[in-house]
This record gives structure tokens, C-alpha cells and sequence, in this order.
């Protein structure tokens, strides 16, 4: 480098990629720079120039100095070789600029530190390195000795596996061609250590996670479930919390779904066809990737799913991969997984794909159902995705309205698919009721049950209607009947 290139370098003034500093008297300061451009995206350290001023003024170069530097270099973990450069100054005779470039940091590399302490760059700040960001690169760097889903599973053995889950997903691999058909027939015990399954003998805490019967002490093997009334966290309709492998969490969150959202029906030719309100494998993919990827060593913490009148919110303790945000994950992108291992194992089972496009997928799959695009954020250590559900319910939308048929039509042929809504109608009167004044002519008293088996179904068929339909959960909602029903309840009268 010569002064005319280095006059272009600090012309911009200090930033990321750049410190300034007066004499190697602030060499101390200067390493914890070096320190974190090594952490970063790399940068210069130039000693000689005035950091306020940008006036170059460098300094008396001796064999003292030089060696000041190399014992200051010393101190820098992984050793690392710089190429210091001394530019002379015009105009100020025996003094010299030193500048020093220091790599940018490669992930999966182990983290820098300065007599051992990690330093990093916010924007021209330096600043000690966040504990869990240090741990995190530690672990990346060596996966083998610190990832939680290597470690031996404590107090269980393989008997503690359930064989049959375990064959039935390796039925599906060899199926798939993911897998040999030989591991159809092989030992358990071979086929756990083939898929990186077992230490000397022992299951490890991946194969817990995925396939033990066994989970007490495991905290981290459980998943909240909620659904809620509004949209805020105020009032539960429902509130569970179970417990289980990667399979039952799986299960017992798509069950969830099944129970406490809408589904849409469709006529596709002379059949119709029933969706959820969000697609399903939308939701499946997501839950997937939520009991997949989170980060287990948080034994304190659980994923969970919130349902509320307009959202669902999926989330997991973890962080994104450092070459993602919340933005470029929506985009063609390398698989990262937290947990390889197991991420492996449910890839050759076929629950799982390995390259990258889990979010491409959920996205198309709403897509395909003309559902809106869900976003990801990032909230307080847990990754939350998050899908719109629809204002107005498809679900209960009379299936002629759907035909685009006049309700003449539909309404001589109509007639209650359930004696709850059968009831619901013989109770009910022509005027507008809340919820309430029809439990009460009704004669019943639970509001959940009432919703679920009166309400909720008259609407899907089109025997009730809303008195506000585009603001399904308007404080003052009422229902009453509609003329298809009204004109099958004249019609039971009239053969009394």
C-alpha cells in the first residue's frame, strides 16, 4: 500500500471495516479491533492517523515498536500470520503509517478471542462478543463434541426404542428409495448405529428424541398447545401440553389443528372436496421444522402452537442460521440444520427434505390454496411462523353458494346433517339470537360444545346465518335462520 492508496482507505472515515488509531500506544485497543474483524467481515487496523481529523501523521517505527506489535499479534486466538505494512509519510521524515489487514471470519471456524476474550463489530463499535453468539460458533466449528443430539442419552437404553415406530419409518425410506431394503431386516442395533443413532452401544440423545418410549427427564420432549379466544394471550378456549417423541409431538400438533380449525369444502367435478382453513401440509412442514431444528440444549424451553380467531402462530427456541434472515429464508437457499443428525434421519424417512426447502414449500402450499403467504420472525430466542387465517370462514359457506346456484335450488333439497342441528333449528326462531339466548332455548350450558356441534356445523350447511358475516367474531354477533331452513322446519310441522 502506498500513501495515495491509503488516503482513498480513510477517506470514508471509520466503519466495520476500518479503525483509526493515533499511535501503537492504543495497540491494546487496536487488537480487540483486529480481534473482531476476525470475528467479522474483516478489515483494516491503521495506526499513524488521526481518527477525528483523518490526518495522517504516523509515528516513529522502531525495533521496540516492531516487536510490541508481534507480541500484541501473540495474544490473538487461533494464531493467525498478517501481513503488517509501514507506508512512509511524505513531509514528516522517519514516520511511518503501519497498517494490518485481518481476514473476514468463515463459518465453521472456531471464533477468535484476545487473551481470551471474544470481541466483535456493531457497525464502528467493538464490543465483547454475546456469550450465547460465542458458544454458538463453538459449536459450528465442533459439532461432534458439543451438539446436544450427539451426546448419550442418559438412563435409557435400546430397549427403551420403539421398534415398531422405527421399522414402520424405515419402511417408508426404502420405499422412497432413501434407504436399503437390507435395513429392512437388519438388527435394530445396526440399523440405530447406521444412522448415527447410537454411541458405543448407547442411544444417543437424537435417537431419544426421535424414537424412545422413555422421556422422563427430558424437558425439552414436550409441546404446548393453545388455542385462544380473540387475539391477544388473554382468555384460553383451549390449553394443553403433552409430552412425547419428535413422532407424538407431531401427531399430537396436526391433532390440534384437525380440532380447532375450520375446513373449506370445494366441488371439483361432482365431488367436494374438504381443506383446512390453512393447508395442511403448509402446517405440517412447519411443525416439522419447529420439533426439528430447535435447539435442545435450551432444556427450559418449548416449542409451542397458538391459535387465534386471525392467526396461528408456530414457534421454536432457536436462532436462523447466520447466512439467513427472516426474508432470504423465503428464498432458494443451502439446508443448515441445527441438528444434522436427526434432520438425516427424518430426511431418509421421507418427513423431512435436506435441501433447503422447507419454506419454499409451505409458501406454495398456501399458494395452491390461494391462502396468504405466512412470515417468519424472530422473537425473544424462538423462531416464530406465522399464517393468516381467513376472515371469513370458507367452511361456512353453504355448499350451493359454492355451485354458484340459485338457492332455490338447494333449498328443496335440504336437509340437517346432525340431530344437533336438527335441534338447533326446531329451537331457534326466525329472529336474530346471540349465542347465549340460543344455549338457553337449546338447554344447554357449555359454550364450547354448543359452538362445536350446533353452531359451527348449521353454518357450514347453511342453516344459520351471521347477523355481521365479514366480522365473524364481532362482539355482538347474533345468528338467526336461513330460508332453506325456516322452509325445512315448516315442512317437519306440516307432517306432524
Amino acid at each position: 500500500m502506498n500513501i495515495e492508496e491509503l488516503e482513498r482507505l480513510i477517506a470514508n472515515d471509520e466503519n466495520v471495516h476500518l479503525e483509526l488509531k493515533k499511535t501503537t500506544g492504543e495497540l491494546k485497543d487496536g487488537m480487540h479491533t483486529a480481534c473482531a474483524f476476525l470475528n467479522g467481515a474483516g478489515g483494516w487496523l491503521v495506526f499513524g492517523v488521526a481518527p477525528k481529523s483523518l490526518k495522517i501523521l504516523g509515528q516513529e517505527v522502531t525495533d521496540n515498536t516492531q516487536r510490541e506489535i508481534a507480541q500484541a499479534l501473540s495474544g490473538l486466538e487461533p494464531a493467525v500470520s498478517i501481513d503488517i505494512q509501514y507506508i512512509d509519510v511524505p513531509d514528516r521524515l522517519g514516520c511511518q503509517v503501519i497498517a494490518m489487514y485481518f481476514e473476514a471470519f468463515v463459518w465453521g471456524t472456531a471464533p477468535y478471542t484476545y487473551h481470551g476474550s471474544p470481541y466483535y463489530k456493531v457497525e464502528s463499535t467493538t464490543k465483547l462478543m454475546p456469550r450465547n453468539m460465542f458458544e454458538e460458533r463453538l459449536r459450528a466449528n465442533k459439532p461432534n463434541y458439543y451438539a446436544w443430539e450427539r451426546q448419550s442419552a442418559d438412563d435409557i437404553t435400546i430397549d427403551d426404542m420403539d421398534e415398531k415406530l422405527i421399522r414402520g419409518a424405515i419402511r417408508l425410506g426404502v420405499e422412497k428409495n432413501r434407504m436399503p431394503a437390507t435395513a429392512l431386516t437388519e438388527p435394530l442395533s445396526d440399523v440405530l448405529r447406521k444412522l448415527e443413532l447410537m454411541n458405543d452401544g448407547v442411544p444417543n440423545n437424537a435417537a431419544a428424541a426421535l424414537f424412545s418410549t422413555k422421556l422422563r427427564g427430558y424437558t425439552q420432549m414436550q409441546l404446548r398447545l393453545a388455542r385462544f379466544r380473540g387475539i391477544n394471550k388473554i382468555e384460553f378456549i383451549d390449553n394443553q401440553r403433552v409430552e412425547g417423541n419428535f413422532f407424538q409431538l407431531l401427531d399430537a400438533g396436526m391433532a390440534f389443528f384437525l380440532k380447532h380449525l375450520n375446513m373449506s369444502g370445494k366441488i371439483v367435478g361432482f365431488r367436494r372436496e374438504e381443506n383446512m382453513e390453512v393447508p395442511a401440509e403448509a402446517l405440517r412442514e412447519a411443525l416439522t421444522n419447529c420439533l426439528c431444528h430447535r435447539q435442545f440444549e435450551k432444556y427450559n424451553l418449548t416449542p409451542s402452537i397458538a391459535i387465534y380467531d386471525d392467526r396461528i402462530e408456530i414457534e421454536n427456541p432457536g436462532v436462523l442460521p447466520p447466512q439467513l434472515n427472516t426474508e432470504t429464508i423465503k428464498q432458494s437457499h443451502s439446508s443448515y440444520p441445527y441438528n444434522p443428525i436427526m434432520a438425516e434421519v427424518l430426511y431418509r424417512t421421507t418427513f423431512l427434505e435436506s435441501w433447503g426447502s422447507g419454506a419454499f414449500r409451505i409458501m406454495e402450499a398456501c399458494k395452491a390454496q390461494n391462502a396468504p403467504e405466512p412470515k417468519w420472525s424472530i422473537n425473544g430466542g424462538f423462531i416464530c411462523v406465522t399464517f393468516v387465517r381467513p376472515v371469513t370462514d370458507p367452511m361456512k359457506t353453504p355448499v350451493g353458494m359454492q355451485l354458484g346456484l340459485n338457492l332455490n335450488q338447494v333449498r328443496t333439497k335440504y336437509e340437517p346433517s346432525t340431530n344437533q342441528v336438527k335441534d338447533l333449528i326446531l329451537a331457534v326462531s326466525e329472529d336474530y339470537l346471540s349465542t347465549g339466548e340460543m344455549m338457553k332455548t337449546c338447554g344447554l350450558k357449555s359454550r364450547l360444545r354448543f359452538r362445536t356441534t350446533y353452531i359451527l356445523p348449521a353454518l357450514d350447511e347453511g342453516a344459520i346465518e351471521r347477523k355481521y358475516p365479514d366480522i365473524p367474531n364481532h362482539p355482538r354477533q347474533q345468528y338467526r335462520l336461513t330460508e332453506q331452513a325456516i322452509e325445512w322446519k315448516r315442512g317437519q310441522k306440516k307432517s306432524l
